[in-house]
């Protein structure tokens, strides 16, 4: 049974954390809609309705706060396509469509996540906190992908060695970022579901398999 001390610190602890996702929340309103220069402190402060003395607690310097916040929106679409993978066929052929498809559709391919991205990827190469926060997130999404692809390929009967499996991964992170790129700055031109479409085939043939559950090595 828990003892009141520690009921008291499991709420304050749960307080402090829905504290610091809010002021990572406004951080990133700030950003999408001003960009970095206009995230100052006094203006995540209004937005979060506390004092720029609390954000300070929380964050001492305005870069820690940058960072949680940039971490956030890797974090978030690398989840979303996750979650895609939870209602999906269990072939792996299907897998690695769905997570494709999904990384090319809302939520995900969205101008805002694309204001957000411009916001921050401006201090990669400036500050090594970004740096390795950009750095964390890539090679999580590349791993997750990376695994996807091996899955597929060994359920074609192809080869799916670590060197190989990498060098797929690679490319095909390169196609769905730029077809992602496209779609969030100009989705209007494109018909619902054409870049997912695009997308798939484009793996296809790299990968040189049918994504369908139907069809073989192509």
């Amino acid at each position: 049974m828990k003892t009141q001390s520690a009921t008291r610190k499991s709420f304050r602890r749960e307080g402090e954390d829905k504290r610091r996702e809010d002021l990572i929340a406004a951080t990133l309103e700030c950003v999408a809609e001003r960009g970095l220069a206009g995230a100052t402190v006094r203006e995540i402060a209004l937005r979060a309705d506390v004092t720029p003395g609390l954000i300070r607690y929380y964050f001492p310097v305005k870069d820690d706060l940058i960072g949680a916040a940039y971490r956030a929106v890797m974090s978030r679409m690398t989840v979303q396509a996750s979650d895609a993978l939870k209602n999906a066929d269990s072939d792996p052929r299907a897998r690695l469509s769905a997570f494709v498809t999904a990384n090319l559709g809302t939520p995900i391919m969205d101008p805002h996540n694309l204001s957000l991205w411009a916001g921050f990827i401006g201090l990669v190469h400036a500050d090594p906190a970004m740096a390795a926060a950009h750095r964390d997130g890539y090679l999580g999404f590349r791993d997750e992908l990376e695994a996807l692809i091996r899955d597929a390929l060994l359920a074609t009967s192809k080869p799916a060695d670590g060197s190989i499996t990498r060098r797929y991964a690679i490319a095909i992170n390169a196609i769905i970022d730029g077809l992602w790129l496209e779609g969030c700055l100009a989705g209007d031109i494109f018909a619902d579901g054409e870049l997912a479409e695009t997308g798939i085939a484009a793996i296809e043939a790299v990968l040189g398999i049918s994504l369908s559950t139907k069809g073989g090595a192509i």
